[in-house]
């Protein structure tokens, strides 16, 4: 009988970002004082599980979000690249509600391209790189549990992936709120199903998301791109 793992990826808490920038990779983000709260509602409800692995993005919100689920587990945090958000390049313009990314032209060059996205990481190279650490932790975890901290577009794409969907999207549409848990169970090496659950939703419905607002909002009339191509 196939061993059963399940790998979480466990989107970081609320950030304090009292400007409204797109942060992405830059350095100095830090949980809020709320998104330390989800961390450990997080931990408290992953606390009785079979966790063997916690892996975690290197920015610093995913580091901290982990700290309280390693304490609780008492597993130790390992750090992996992939598990980075993907690069932008408006990173550090504000993404309030009538400021920044959608009000400037000299903006406009970036949105040629909304299927790769012309804007940043591509999607493809974004699933490649989550499905990578994914098959690492369902082997070094292989019968019990994982859990990998990462960023709310990575995880979005591989669960489009894993869900047979395609990767361009509306980001508004994202199921994938602060401190969420995407949930891969697997049966031996293959994909049985994939969970979705909000242990500290009752803070994150409360939580400012600046996040949510990323450049790239494709006409639903669009064709269908697929997987194959340059993008």
């Amino acid at each position: 009988m196939a061993q059963t793992t399940v790998v979480h990826l466990l989107r970081h808490g609320e950030v304090h970002n009292p400007g409204g920038v797109l942060y992405g990779r830059l350095p100095g983000y830090h949980l809020s004082d709320a998104g330390r709260r989800m961390a450990e509602m997080v931990a408290a409800a992953v606390a009785d599980r079979d966790v063997s692995l916690l892996v975690s993005s290197p920015m610093e919100r995913a580091q901290e979000t982990a700290a309280p689920l390693s304490e609780k587990l008492g597993v130790p945090i390992g750090t992996d690249e992939r598990l980075i958000e993907a690069v932008n390049v408006f990173q550090g313009v504000p993404i309030r509600p009538g400021e920044g990314v959608f009000r400037n032209p000299r903006h406009y060059r970036h949105f040629w391209n909304p299927f790769r996205p012309s804007w940043g990481e591509r999607y493809v190279d974004v699933l490649a790189r989550m499905r990578a650490v994914i098959d690492d932790a369902r082997r070094d975890a292989r019968g019990h549990e994982a859990v990998l901290v990462s960023h709310q577009l990575p995880i979005w794409i591989i669960r489009l992936a894993a869900e047979g969907r395609r990767l361009w999207h509306d980001p508004r549409r994202r199921q994938c709120g602060l401190a969420s848990l995407t949930s891969f169970t697997f049966e031996g090496d293959r994909l049985a199903s994939v969970g979705y659950s909000e242990p500290a939703g009752s803070l994150a419905r409360e939580a400012s998301d600046p996040q949510r607002a990323q450049p790239g909002r494709p006409d639903p009339g669009w064709p269908d791109p697929g997987l194959t191509g340059p993008r």
